[in-house]
């Protein structure tokens, strides 16, 4: 039912005060909690031998439905107790794990990879390159114990096989060339698991997974905490680590604490040693008490998916001038207070290699260009509401989200969208959904929304393969929710994958990025950041840049001083 422009005014003002006096209940929490905190938080190089035990007891925000998987809330365990084949340095560079080494074939579809040996699973089972293809293998499958979520909407196109042809080599055959195959393979979702604890099946790896890592799985505490204990033959390291050999720590107490004010409160309590997501409200009090770590991750930014299939947004100018006709930058600002910068570049991470700076003011707010627009594309009536209406429909527009994508300081920022572009004639309804029925495919499905908020991490532009990919043979590209599908645009991104040049791939891609924020599909919004901040005595945790930023505790230790 829709309301009238006073009443929506209303409504929102009441939201935005009650929001203000949740901020100022959070603020006064905090500034209580302030007088237990320690104080000062250098990071100082230790002295002598670095202390070894303890174990490291971290906050986390969301709690997945199985240790490992496709969704990055998986990704951040799984770096804890499983390897890769390789990994994937700060600068961007691709750096020895397993593979010690690795050569490509002249045509580029033949990889051959030297394993590191004397490498066990935690089970017993022997890494070594019949492991390592039996998980490359399963990934590509169709048996739903193996088949890999993140992997095969890469892969599938252009893999052939995987096969020992040593003990240590391990051969990798594409029917085609792709050049990001490595930068693949350095994500965690990749992470290789024990071939003998798969045919357990499913079920028992979601609860109890099996990895070669430097922490082992103790036990999950459903919505508690999942405990990792050190792994005492750890000997297989990436190149990006500080050190060789078994973590420092004894284990981890990975505590899952949704709400966001108890989670940096126990930071500052000393209830736990690291959290992970800093609240907006507590920002700069973070950054000034305590060290802080941040990622931005790349492929996708948080955008808004229009779906371009049916009415209103099959229209390439109703879709422009909804993204004119919301200030985003003001909302992103007024919701997360300054701590996220805003994106209006809906096709690309800005720390993407292959971004293009000035795609990110894209869209900026103008109101006069937004209702010039739909009165171009037919939308010239408007009912008592306000509410723009053409051929007796009117321009109804529903947001389907979850806080599995958008953080809980987010919420606020759509609901600024919904009341601004009601100045336009869009009548915009949100439509919240828990994660459980979010992933299962609530409020999702064709004819259930006309805006989606998602992101799809990676470490650069490859992602266009994954939200892009048109239809083929019957089969919906699901992972396409603006269901925009253009032949041009994606000719473009498969020149891009198969050329190993890097200044003419970046250039297709940078192309295709354009077309994207041309033709509107989806609209920036902000980042998706990876924040942790610690106590001071806990020195040496960093994040892993395969594409996610995941805290990576092996390295990490806590100072002799208390």
């Amino acid at each position: 039912m829709s309301v009238s422009n006073t009443q929506s005014s209303r409504r929102f003002t009441r939201q935005s005060n009650h929001r203000g006096r949740k901020v100022a209940a959070s603020l006064f929490v905090l500034q209580s909690l302030a007088q237990f905190a320690p104080s000062g938080h250098a990071q100082e190089a230790p002295a002598g031998n670095v202390k070894r035990g303890g174990v490291i007891r971290y906050g986390h925000f969301q709690e997945p439905a199985c240790l490992f998987g496709g969704w990055v809330q998986q990704w951040y365990l799984q770096r804890q107790y499983s390897d890769n084949l390789v990994a994937r340095s700060e600068d961007g560079k691709i750096v020895p794990w397993l593979a010690e080494s690795w050569t490509i074939s002249d045509d580029k579809k033949v990889y051959t990879f030297e394993i590191k040996p004397n490498v066990k699973f935690t089970d017993g089972t022997p890494l070594d390159a019949q492991a390592v293809a039996d998980n490359i293998n399963g990934w590509l499958s169709n048996d739903p114990d193996l088949r890999n979520p993140t992997a095969a909407p890469y892969l599938s196109d252009s893999f052939e096989s995987a096969r020992a042809i040593a003990p240590l080599r391990l051969q990798v055959t594409l029917k085609a060339p792709f050049q990001p195959l490595l930068n693949v393979f350095a994500q965690s979702s990749q992470g290789i698991l024990s071939p003998s604890a798969l045919k357990r099946g499913l079920a028992v790896n979601c609860e109890n997974p099996v990895g070669s890592g430097p922490f082992i799985v103790d036990k999950w505490r459903h919505g508690r905490e999942v405990t990792f204990r050190r792994n005492p033959e750890y000997n297989s390291a990436p190149a990006t680590a500080k050190h060789q050999g078994p973590a420092y720590v004894d284990g981890i107490s990975w505590k899952f604490l949704p709400d966001q004010t108890v989670r940096y409160g126990s930071l500052i309590t000393g209830e736990t040693d690291a959290i992970y997501d800093v609240p907006a409200i507590a920002w700069k009090d973070a950054n000034s008490r305590f060290p802080v770590l941040r990622h931005l991750t790349g492929g996708t930014p948080l955008r808004l998916a229009l779906y371009t299939a049916r009415p209103p947004f099959d229209d390439v100018l109703v879709r422009k001038a909804f993204a004119y006709s919301t200030d985003r930058k003001a909302a992103v600002d007024t919701s997360f207070l300054g701590s996220l910068p805003f994106e209006g570049n809906g096709a690309l991470s800005q720390s993407s290699p292959e971004y293009l700076r000035e795609l990110g003011q894209s869209y900026a707010y103008d109101i006069r260009k937004a209702n010039q627009l739909l009165d171009q594309a037919g939308w010239t009536e408007r009912n008592p509401n306000g509410v723009r209406v053409k051929n007796g429909n009117p321009l109804i527009v529903r947001i389907s989200y979850s806080y599995a994508f958008l953080k809980p300081d987010g919420e606020q920022a759509l609901q600024v969208i919904q009341q601004q572009a009601r100045a336009a004639g869009f009548d915009v309804r949100l439509q919240p959904t828990n994660p459980a029925d979010f992933f299962a495919g609530k409020n999702l499905g064709p004819n259930d929304y006309e805006i989606v908020l998602l992101y799809w991490v990676a470490p650069g532009a490859e992602i266009f393969r994954i939200s892009w990919k048109p239809d083929q043979k019957g089969e919906p590209n699901r992972f396409n929710p603006s269901r925009f599908q253009d032949p041009a645009l994606w000719e473009l991104i498969q020149k891009a994958e198969q050329d190993f040049n890097s200044a003419e791939r970046t250039g297709l891609y940078q192309q295709a990025e354009r077309k994207i924020v041309d033709e509107a599909p989806v609209i920036g919004l902000t980042v998706l950041d990876v924040t942790l901040a610690t106590t001071p005595r806990l020195k040496d945790v960093w994040l892993d840049h395969g594409s996610v930023g995941e805290p990576v505790f092996y390295d990490a230790h806590f100072d002799e001083k208390k």
